[in-house]
């Protein structure tokens, strides 16, 4: 937590500085990034109300009024009262300020296209993908949407890193668990078989959020291979979500039996497939991580099954 402490803290200065958000006159504008922001949020929202702004962008009422004073005594904005509320009066930008909005907006993008043009475009679309997921961990909370789809290009290492990573830095256990990802991951891109196999990524707003596969046993044996959801977005019905497209996808394809192996340790995932009707078959110990660990052998025969209804969620499925 410490690390995690330092490091968010040392980003915001470093963030604040490369915005300029400490500037009393951000981008030569005239104004601070704080008031800049508020001109933004009425070119986006006209007509809005004070409350909108405040309440958006939690500041405080006092400073949202003094802004609005000077937007106004600069000619930037006008307000009247609707109709159906006299107790309020909606803010709209003058001709004036629109042309003073689309200055200031014009010149920030251009800042960031200058920032931008020094990175290479792979650079860029790792600079994409990263503040996507900064943004959605730590707004994570915040929604409870997500889409499955398929797989695809680039998703395999993913998969396998963050598993790796999460198994190691829970539960500790050995490089043997990364060698077991990178193994299964790449053995299911060699031998894909479309049609009768398949791998799920949850996604939430363009972010990984989970995945599992299904892969092709033999004698209408099917096996659903790493199953996991990333911390942050724990507790959405991701899981039991995954696992139902797995067992859908399996049962029309002409499966008759799904099998998979677990560790006791990880009681989240046993309850999903326990309601989704998987029950232990078989039980033994192993060192395979660097330590003891007790390995379980899961099956579901969908011939003594009735299909069930997905789990209630925002899914979407692509």
């Amino acid at each position: 937590m410490d690390d995690a402490v330092l490091a968010v803290r040392r980003f915001n200065r470093f963030f604040t500085r490369f915005v300029g958000a400490l500037d009393a006159d951000f981008l030569d504008s005239g104004m601070s990034l704080a008031e800049a922001r508020i001109l933004f949020e009425i070119a986006h929202r006209e007509p809005c109300f004070a409350g909108d702004l405040q309440a958006e962008l939690d500041l405080d009422a006092g400073f949202v009024s003094r802004v609005l004073r000077r937007f106004e005594g600069r000619g930037w904005i006008g307000r009247k009262r609707p109709d159906n509320d006299a107790r309020r009066r909606s803010i709209e930008l003058t001709q004036q300020g629109r042309h003073q909005f689309k200055k200031l907006d014009g010149r920030q993008r251009r800042e960031v296209e200058a920032t931008l043009h020094r990175l290479g475009k792979p650079d860029r679309l790792r600079l994409v993908a990263a503040l996507k997921s900064a943004e959605h961990l730590l707004a994570a909370r915040e929604t409870r949407e997500f889409a499955i789809r398929p797989f695809r290009a680039g998703d395999m290492g993913l998969i396998a890193s963050r598993q790796s990573v999460l198994y190691r830095e829970e539960y500790g256990w050995s490089v043997n668990i990364e060698i077991n990802e990178g193994e299964v991951t790449t053995n299911f891109l060699r031998n894909f078989k479309p049609g009768r196999e398949q791998c799920w990524v949850a996604e939430s707003n363009g972010c990984m959020a989970g995945s599992i596969f299904l892969t092709d046993e033999g004698n209408s044996l099917a096996r659903l291979r790493l199953l996991y959801v990333e911390p942050a977005f724990q507790g959405y019905g991701i899981g039991d979500a995954l696992v139902s497209t797995c067992v859908a996808f399996a049962r029309s394809v002409g499966y008759e039996r799904i099998t998979l192996w677990t560790h006791s340790i990880l009681g989240t995932a046993r309850r999903i497939y326990a309601r989704h009707g998987f029950r232990i078959v078989d039980t033994s110990e192993h060192t395979l991580f660097g330590e003891s660990l007790m390995g379980e052998t899961w099956e579901l025969d969908l011939r003594a099954t009735e299909p069930g209804e997905a789990p209630s969620s925002n899914l979407t499925r692509n």
